[in-house]
């Protein structure tokens, strides 16, 4: 007994001092001098890293997208996503609020039907930007998901290393990390 105490109260001190770090646990915040008028234009989604059962349980569904960013009056940006889905075209447009500090925003997910929280954690603003959005899904349970977003449809390995080193440090494994594999129709 006094065994399974002391596992036990090792556990909770390595959690309290942060050492057994999950995405669920994971600090997020936005990249510094964060700059939206740079991050404008045209998108793709080319990777996500996830701890959410439906991406991984979907993802021989999912390719490449297409995303156009432009800002919004209210200081926000109309995110519009053209993605392939059932050998259609879609578009979706999420409305991302801004939440005080340059880079943080939220916004209302159509599918899930939760407010999610999105922070661009990492751009140059040229070749890549990684942004980190969370929200409640499935029986209360956080879906933490961090996107690889790219310039071109194919993110260089430099990129992809970046990403993958980003998603590792925020408590995801390598199964949980996936690239997205291109289909020309509707990236036009």
């Amino acid at each position: 007994m006094a065994a399974l105490y002391t596992l036990w109260m090792g556990l909770a001190l390595l959690g309290a001092l942060g050492i057994l770090q999950t995405p669920a646990e994971a600090q997020v915040s936005p990249q510094p001098d964060f700059q939206q008028d740079k991050f404008l234009g045209e998108w793709f989604t080319s990777g996500f890293a996830s701890n959410s059962s439906w991406l991984r349980e979907n993802e021989d569904q999912l390719y490449v997208s297409k995303s156009v960013v432009v800002p919004m009056e209210n200081g926000g940006l109309n995110f519009t996503n053209i993605y392939i889905s059932k050998d259609q075209c879609n578009t979706r447009s999420l409305l991302l609020q801004p939440e005080g500090t340059p880079g943080y925003y939220s916004y209302k997910s159509p599918g899930w039907g939760s407010t999610r929280e999105v922070w661009m954690v990492d751009t140059d603003y040229e070749d890549y930007a990684l942004l980190y959005t969370v929200g409640t899904r499935d029986l209360g349970q956080d879906a933490h998901v961090i996107f690889l977003y790219s310039r071109s449809q194919t993110p260089s390995d430099e990129v992809k290393e970046k990403f993958t080193t980003y998603a590792k440090a925020k408590g995801f494994t390598e199964d949980s990390i996936v690239f997205l594999p291109q289909m020309d129709k509707c990236l036009e």
